[in-house]
């Protein structure tokens, strides 16, 4: 009797203990969102290790067991296995993911602008298929923008499931992307800033932490199943003389150039494919797939992610013309994997292309001015820079990558040089970059430069709406739910009975009081209310509530600076439509949707 007395004691015990640590948890939103980080940047790892994995495994199918099949055909085998491989990719995208086709990356940054980050499940799958497949059979990409893009599924997917709000719902995108650069290259530092700097746009402070935890999981998952070593192990480079960064000013130009041609014939590919409408979409990459494969009968080294091949030039195994020749070809490989349908990325592309240049600039230096030049790897690696900068517009994330990936820091002044010298001459050869530009095409602006201008000329009182629902302080807990479900809304302003702000209430705010002793109590909307919130005021420019309005769930209340009387509300939908008021500009139909 005693015994059983003890168990029910302990049993109530332990029940109460479970409670009592899941309202905390349910209170602890900074808990939660950490143990999220920890989960994507672990699926993020998981799936880069898997991507690998896949494209190891379908380059034996492909090129080893090819190239026994195909054996009587001698070594113009290598025509017929890409094109192989992009019928199944274009099978892949064409039936289960159209956002698997190209190389991901600004399908990622449209569904962080457009839709609140939201990706559907299933092209993560797609894109890990069709990616590895495509570069197990020699097609002329990368790993990063299938990577970015399966991590980024991974972010949203949880974040759907879950139900979180839109802004963090683009944090766990965010995340998600930092772990699969960190994963696939061991550079934890470059992924955090690539997925601020490329995906958001924009630095998050307050979200800063969780991305950062990601990449780190995500790195150490990696590196415990691929182990810890740089992409390419080379000697230490430095620098000879000081008249050096004269020719790294040089290569920084040339860097700018090379990117400009590189995404000019990328799309200029795209097009023409594009045009080909009585060839099915999912036969084009066949057509593209037997073209690259002709280019790869001079060399497999400009087929695939094309790591050999950057290795050799860095370290002087090839000739100045071989060297040449090379950049030609991955440029025009690259363009025809991608214009006719191919899936993967262009950040290995544009590495082994500044490779080339880069090594070229240091053999033609080298040769006039050898007392003064370093070797000619030393520029190749500042080239690989130089060209991904020019391309993506990503200086911060180009430094660090190359520097994560070849731990060469003794060159880091000229890599700034050329990476800085080479972004700014590509800006004023093109607004867009490799990525924003796809978008542009398909009717999407992401530019911020000319929303800024407008937004300063803009008071909060031009911009703000009146027309938003508010809330009495006085309704009662169990009629909020209802009005949130029905509403669909994220917040609401809570006033008094003279229209004075009281705080703001959000869905975050309220699940913390889904317990059913809480729906049972008399407390009200001002009892749980968040008080003090972060408000505008109708005199101030808008261009300086940019950051708040990004990193809030609901819209900002605007109120009157002596009485707290609540004037309207200011969010993104409003931002959006002062724009297009005064650029007198509509989104274009495939946008509004």
């Amino acid at each position: 009797m005693l015994s059983l007395k003890l168990f029910i004691m302990f049993r109530k015990t332990l029940a109460d203990r479970l409670a009592a640590i899941a309202l905390w948890f349910r209170s602890s939103e900074m808990v939660a969102w950490l143990i999220l980080a920890v989960l994507v940047g672990l699926m993020s790892g998981l799936g880069a290790v898997a991507f690998r994995w896949l494209i190891k495994s379908f380059q034996t199918v492909f090129l080893d067991w090819g190239s026994h099949v195909f054996s009587f055909m001698g070594h113009y085998y290598i025509i017929v296995i890409p094109a192989i491989g992009g019928l199944l990719v274009g099978l892949l995208v064409y039936f289960f993911a159209r956002e698997a086709k190209g190389h991901g990356v600004p399908e990622v940054m449209e569904s962080v602008a457009l839709r609140g980050g939201r990706i559907r499940p299933r092209v993560a799958l797609v894109k890990i298929l069709a990616s590895s497949i495509c570069i197990g059979s020699g097609g002329s990409v990368g790993r990063e923008g299938p990577i970015v893009q399966i991590g980024s599924t991974f972010g949203s997917t949880i974040g759907q499931w879950l139900k979180l709000p839109e802004e963090m719902v683009k944090v766990m995108v965010a995340c998600g992307a930092a772990g699969g650069i960190a994963a696939t290259f061991n550079a934890p530092i470059a992924g955090v800033l690539f997925a601020l700097e490329v995906i958001l746009g924009r630095v998050v402070t307050r979200r800063f932490g969780y991305v950062v935890i990601s990449a780190v999981v995500a790195d150490f998952l990696a590196q415990a199943f691929l182990g810890n070593v740089r992409a390419f192990p080379l000697p230490e480079f430095g620098i000879v003389s000081g008249w050096e960064f004269g020719f790294y000013v040089v290569l920084g130009i040339l860097a700018a150039f090379t990117a400009q041609l590189f995404v000019w014939l990328l799309y200029w590919s795209e097009d023409r494919f594009d045009a080909l409408k009585k060839i099915p979409e999912y036969i084009r990459p066949v057509i593209g797939g037997l073209a690259v494969g002709a280019i790869g009968l001079y060399s497999l080294d400009v087929l695939g992610v094309g790591y050999e091949g950057i290795t050799k030039a860095l370290s002087g195994e090839i000739t100045v013309w071989v060297v040449i020749a090379y950049l030609g070809f991955k440029i025009l490989a690259t363009s025809i994997t991608l214009g006719s349908g191919g899936s993967g990325g262009v950040f290995a592309p544009s590495l082994f292309m500044g490779a080339m240049l880069g090594t070229a600039v240091g053999i033609f230096f080298g040769h006039f001015f050898p007392n003064i030049t370093a070797p000619a790897g030393a520029y190749g690696i500042v080239g690989m820079a130089a060209v991904f900068s020019g391309a993506a517009r990503a200086p911060f994330s180009a430094i660090l990558i190359i520097f994560e990936m070849t731990g060469n820091y003794a060159i880091i002044l000229p890599l700034m040089t050329a990476v800085v010298i080479s972004t700014v001459v590509s800006r004023a050869l093109r607004r867009e970059s490799i990525y924003t530009l796809k978008l542009r095409r398909r009717g999407v602006d992401l530019d911020q430069e000319e929303l800024g201008d407008v937004l300063r000329s803009t008071t909060v009182k031009e911009a703000m709406t009146k027309d938003y629902p508010t809330l009495p302080a006085t309704t009662k807990l169990s009629q909020l739910f209802k009005t949130f479900q029905k509403t669909g809304h994220h917040g609401f302003p809570v006033i008094d009975e003279k229209g004075n702000l009281v705080g703001v209430l959000t869905e975050t705010d309220i699940a913390h009081y889904l317990d059913t002793s809480y729906m049972e109590s008399q407390l009200t909307a001002g009892d749980i209310v968040v008080k003090n919130p972060f408000v505008a005021y109708p005199e101030q420019m808008m261009f300086r509530l940019l950051d708040a309005i990004e990193s809030t769930e609901a819209r900002i209340p605007v109120v009157d600076r002596e009485t707290r009387k609540l004037l309207g509300v200011i969010g993104r939908h409003e931002v959006i439509s002062v724009y297009q008021k005064k650029t007198k500009q509509k989104l274009p139909a495939r946008v509004r949707k």
